[in-house]
């Protein structure tokens, strides 16, 4: 346990965090760490929602193990990216439309500077704008795969949140925050058993948060809830059929979080989709649970991108 926690709590040595500059001069926290010698390929890895690229360093360590060269950046308002709101560490954005615009402008560099294949992999929040970034012709990888992707959450309030969120957005300051403490409201369930069933990993975010506060992301915004649901919406309404890369789907079907019905509604509408589902073992981060479910998780998208991203 000590050597893997030292992986998960130290930048590992050649690899690099830097700011790389969007389109409109927003600064975006990168990490970037390139093969030693032949790369077997490029991964780029999109976060979910409040996270840090820290806390996937073990699993990027995996795969730049076998060759692969790992590159990940925060989105924009939260972990190292700055936040769109004067309220302390709130999660904003005025619409998803924002978050895909700088994952092309990101992703047209980050192909055109690395070797392929190209892979992406986005967990939560991050493997729904991975989804809509294929939808919409934003990138274009060799293959991808979405962990515990965001296409529908779960919410006490079931249909009435979208509008629910939607009116409270309007009645005050859309950038406040929607609510206080836990990941989730409404529920006696802790953070910590909503994400993971591994408490040492659990607390590797709580660790670099101490080093740096400024990697703290709060609750989301209002606004931000109503732009979420607004793109799940569409992105179920979208012509998913269109979408040709290859994908895998990791879906955990006890996740108190996303609600996995929504991506095992959507996966088969997807050309080319294989899903590796997971029951009660597994809470929402798959890549930082114990290690039973994350060592599956990991052959399962090592076997993959071998069959559908082999070495050029």
């Amino acid at each position: 346990m000590a050597v893997s926690r030292t992986v998960r709590r130290e930048i590992p040595a050649g690899a690099q965090v830097d700011q790389w500059q969007a389109p409109d001069g927003w600064g975006l926290r990168r990490f970037h760490w390139p093969a030693e010698g032949a790369a077997r390929g490029s991964l780029l890895f999109q976060t979910g929602r409040g996270d840090v690229f820290e806390k996937y360093l073990e699993s990027f360590a995996h795969w730049h193990a076998l060759g692969w060269t790992v590159t990940a950046f925060d989105w924009r308002g939260q972990g190292g990216s700055g936040r769109l709101t004067p309220r302390a560490n709130c999660g904003h954005i005025d619409d998803f439309t924002t978050y895909v615009a700088d994952l092309r402008a990101f992703a047209a560099q980050w192909t055109a500077e690395t070797s392929g294949p190209h892979v992406v992999l986005g967990h939560s929040m991050g493997g729904h704008l991975v989804l809509r970034g294929l939808m919409e012709g934003a990138i274009a990888p060799d293959a991808a795969v979405l962990v515990a992707p965001m296409l529908g959450v779960r919410s006490a309030l079931g249909k009435l949140a979208p509008p629910l969120a939607g009116l409270l957005a309007r009645l005050g300051d859309p950038r406040r925050p929607a609510w206080k403490g836990n990941e989730k409201p409404y529920t006696t369930e802790t953070r910590a058993n909503l994400l993971t069933h591994d408490p040492d990993r659990y607390a590797d975010e709580l660790w670099w948060q101490a080093q740096d506060r400024a990697l703290l992301t709060g609750a989301p915004s209002w606004q931000w809830l109503v732009a979420a649901f607004r793109s799940m919406a569409d992105l179920e309404k979208a012509p998913l059929e269109r979408v040709h890369t290859p994908l895998l789907l990791l879906v955990a079907e006890a996740d108190g979080l996303v609600d996995a019905r929504a991506a095992l509604r959507i996966a088969p509408r997807l050309p080319d989709a294989d899903v590796v589902r997971f029951g009660p073992e597994s809470a929402h981060e798959i890549l930082r649970e114990a290690d039973p479910v994350r060592n599956r998780a990991l052959a399962a998208i090592d076997a993959f991108l071998d069959a559908r991203a082999p070495r050029r």
